[in-house]
């Protein structure tokens, strides 16, 4: 699979974002503020695997166009991999 650059992007805001929480840490900042931080890494990672499940369910989908089963089949790999990551 291709990942696009939106992806990465998100991937990179993240790795930003617990270099912050690390910082944050060593600091001995407040543990509201290091939670907060923690809680929107996160939110980050999910919405990045909602993307990348969501661009190779489309790929997919494009390459199986007419074969019903496989669609089907796709469709519910990408359900799965939505599932295993809560």
């Amino acid at each position: 699979m291709q990942y696009d650059a939106k992806a990465m992007n998100r991937l990179k805001r993240i790795e930003g974002q617990l270099r912050g929480v690390l910082r944050m840490m060593e600091e001995g900042k407040d543990c509201k503020e290091v939670i907060t931080q923690l809680s929107a890494i996160r939110s980050g990672v999910d919405r990045t695997i909602g993307v990348i499940v969501t661009d190779n369910l489309l790929e997919c989908i494009r390459e199986n166009e007419g074969d019903d089963d496989k669609m089907n089949e796709v469709v519910q790999e990408a359900i799965t991999l939505v599932v295993k990551s809560r």
